[in-house]
């Protein structure tokens, strides 16, 4: 394939990434602004608008993750008193994960999420498609060493919470002394 090909068809991808990305970001800023929340937490809200969760597993089926990565949105949004888990009203015995009055408020204001147009574009694509895009994505995650890098949802490490006071406009730095012994700053990551 000649380099200039090559090249093309590498710009056209990675342009295809950053078009990707910028618009589930943007997703995100947006549900940020208008109801305090990121897109990982509104898209494991509106799961749970359609209907109750029997379990953390039920909701990562629902949300196309891994448990471990729902259970900490979920356990942000229970500490936020947007959702909620309370008996089943099937079985008393078992735990469901409702929304309550403040996380059906919050849904009812929400922009879908971008997480939501990304799913609903690649369920469009035929099945072997979409398996060939998974095997090519693997090998693109093998070649870059991040197999083992755990799947969280989109944005999840973006999280703000409804109850969080305002972001100061100023920005807090971090001193450190570099090898030579002179002092540099760099900017200080937000607490969380």
């Amino acid at each position: 394939m000649p380099p200039t090909l090559r090249h093309a068809q590498l710009t056209g991808t990675l342009d295809s990434i950053r078009r990707i990305i910028r618009i589930l970001r943007r997703s995100s800023r947006q549900s940020e602004q208008q109801v305090g929340i990121g897109g990982a937490q509104l898209f494991v809200l509106q799961q749970l608008a359609d209907a109750p969760a029997g379990s953390i597993n039920d909701l990562a089926a629902r949300t196309y993750t891994h448990q471990s990565s729902v259970s900490v949105v979920v356990r942000r949004l229970v500490e936020q008193g947007l959702v909620a888990r309370q008996p089943s009203t099937n079985d008393g015995r078992r735990r469901e994960l409702r929304l309550t009055s403040a996380g059906k408020r919050v849904v009812s204001r929400a922009p879908v999420p971008g997480q939501v147009h990304l799913i609903n574009a690649l369920l469009k694509l035929p099945r072997a498609e979409l398996r060939n895009l998974e095997r090519v994505l693997d090998r693109v995650v093998a070649e870059m060493g991040a197999e083992d890098e755990p799947p969280a949802m989109l944005f999840a490490d973006e999280m703000p919470s409804v109850q969080s006071a305002p972001r100061s406009s100023g920005r807090r730095h971090l001193s450190q002394k570099t090898s030579r012994g002179k002092r540099k700053t760099r900017p200080a990551r937000p607490s969380r």
